[in-house]
Formats: C-alpha cells, sequence, structure tokens
C-alpha cells in the first residue's frame, strides 16, 4: 500500500512509498483512510522521528475491519484517527482509545483536522473555568488558534486573539474572539489564561499582561526563538502565576467524541484552511511552512 513516510534528505521531509500492509492486533480496527491532517510540529520537526517510518498522526476514514477482541467501532464505522502513530498511510491499525466515532452530518475532511489540534485546545481550555474569564490566544490563526478561539468562545470566555499580522485576522470574530489583535502592545488587558503557539519573545510579553493567578500555557514554539525575561520580571506580588508545558500523549478517543459532538450541533467548525489531495503534499507542506494557510491543512487519500 501507499504511504508517506519520513525523509531526512533535502526532499523531505516526507515522501511516498510502498510499505507493508498493517497487521492489527487483537485490539486493533483496520481504518481505510480518507483524508489526512497535516501539521507544522510534525513536518518541522520530522527529525524526531526515523526515515522510512510512515508519518502522521491525524486522519479520518472507515473500519473496514473491526478489532477481533470486539473492543471499538464496527465494521463501516466512520471514524477520526487522533494523535496515533503512522496515521498518513492508505490503511491503519488503530486501538479504539484513539479512535472518535464520526456522528451523521460531519463530513470526514472537517474530522480529519481535528486530532492533535482539537484536542490540545481542548485539553488546555478545560483545566479550568473560562466563564467570564479573559483568555489570550496566540497564533490564533493556526489550526490550535482557530479551535481554541471557539471553544474558550463556547465556554463563556472573553477571547483576544493574537495573530503575525492584520491579513491573518480574517474571520476570528465570526468565530467567537471579542478581540483580533497583531500586537499585544494594543492592549491594556490581563488575561487569567493564555494559551501560547508561538513562543520567544511572545511569552515573556504575555507573562507581563498575566492577571493574578493566571497561567500561560506553552503548547507550540513555531517562531523557534528563544525566550528571555527582563531582569526582576519572575517576581511578584498576589496570588501566584505560573508558566505551564504541555506534552499530554495520552488517547484522544473521549476528546475527539466530545468535539465530533460540537461539531455535529453545529457549535464548532473544522478550520480547514487548505484542501486537496495527498499527491500535492509538498505543495501543501511548503504553504505550511511558508504560513499561508489559516487553520488546518486536509488531503484527500485518493
Amino acid at each position: 500500500m501507499r504511504a508517506l513516510v519520513v525523509d531526512h534528505s533535502e526532499a523531505g521531509p516526507v515522501r511516498f512509498a510502498d510499505v507493508d500492509e498493517p497487521v492489527p492486533s487483537t485490539g486493533e480496527a483496520l481504518v481505510e483512510i480518507r483524508h489526512i491532517g497535516l501539521n507544522f510540529g510534525e513536518l518541522n520537526y520530522v527529525h524526531q522521528w526515523p526515515a522510512g517510518a510512515v508519518h502522521g498522526h491525524d486522519a479520518a476514514g472507515v473500519v473496514v475491519r473491526a478489532a477481533s477482541d470486539g473492543s471499538g467501532p464496527p465494521e463501516g464505522t466512520r471514524v477520526a484517527v487522533g494523535m496515533a502513530p503512522h496515521a498518513w498511510a492508505e490503511r491503519v491499525a488503530v486501538g479504539p482509545a484513539s479512535l472518535g466515532t464520526v456522528p451523521e452530518g460531519v463530513d470526514l475532511a472537517d474530522a480529519a483536522a481535528l486530532g492533535i489540534a482539537g484536542v490540545t485546545a481542548f485539553r488546555v481550555l478545560r483545566k479550568r473555568s473560562l466563564l467570564a474569564r479573559n483568555v489570550l490566544v496566540t497564533g490564533a490563526s493556526g489550526g490550535v488558534g482557530h479551535f481554541a478561539v471557539q471553544l474558550a468562545a463556547l465556554a463563556g470566555a472573553r477571547v483576544t486573539a493574537l495573530v503575525g499580522s492584520p491579513e491573518r485576522a480574517a474571520g476570528l470574530r465570526e468565530l467567537g474572539a471579542d478581540k483580533v489583535l497583531a500586537d499585544l502592545a494594543e492592549t491594556g488587558d490581563r488575561f487569567d489564561l493564555v494559551l501560547d503557539t508561538v513562543g520567544g519573545p511572545l511569552v515573556a510579553r504575555a507573562w507581563s499582561s498575566l492577571a493574578e493567578g493566571g497561567t500561560i500555557h506553552l503548547v507550540g514554539y513555531s517562531s523557534g526563538q528563544e525566550t528571555t525575561f527582563p531582569s526582576g520580571a519572575l517576581f511578584g506580588f498576589g496570588e501566584p502565576r505560573s508558566i505551564a508545558t504541555y506534552g499530554d500523549m495520552t488517547p484522544t478517543g473521549g476528546e475527539l467524541t466530545d468535539l465530533l459532538g460540537l461539531m455535529a450541533a453545529g457549535r464548532l467548525s473544522a478550520p480547514v484552511g487548505l484542501r486537496g489531495d495527498w499527491q500535492g503534499v509538498g505543495d501543501a507542506v511548503q504553504a505550511l511552512f511558508a504560513r499561508k494557510v489559516h487553520g488546518k491543512v486536509v488531503l484527500d487519500v485518493a
């Protein structure tokens, strides 16, 4: 079967290859993949995976063989695959803990956009009550950012979306952002929670805008820059502020089911900024790296 595998050469980060068919264990379903969802991190940091390995974590498709132990969804079920290994292939063996059942009315391509981006935003934002709280989402025009803006607004937060340029602000107010900024200096607000996907100097600036008792959750570092805090910036009176890292790789099935339910109810939309055939994966990767995509890249598996 065909798959996208890790390529460490200059032609990478991925290439097509013929690979062996997956052999499911007794607790795994065999899923025929219809769409794959690309993420900046797994492509930009491809050196962290061995060359030749089937790459990717997010996809959506149909169960063609249920797990032999009776666990998980039955044959014919439409499913989203989230944060599972080796997902960018024509067929994948997946445990039920990494699958979410796609309800009627939800497009499989939209379900493929969830995965890492949707679950990351969901897990961070549900750590505390957000009702009437000030929430800042950095990198709001990206995949995680689009989901975070919507979910924070659904939870009753006052949402500020921070983007890299005014051109990347389109559509964020419609998703629930109360304010859309291209520069954090444009506001004097204090934030109870910051979901940061950018890293670098922006983290220090967000820290200076953090309310007492507030937390910055670091979920990415797309800037690739270092963070330096001015002398004395980490000292303060009042209720402690904190910086929290994120790296939750536990199974995503429960969160995928919740997110898909919100989609089915019309309360959450998939931020698909680029849709195409997986044969064009090279162009899609370049568009993602060049910051030309607002939201997620979803490719159809021919």
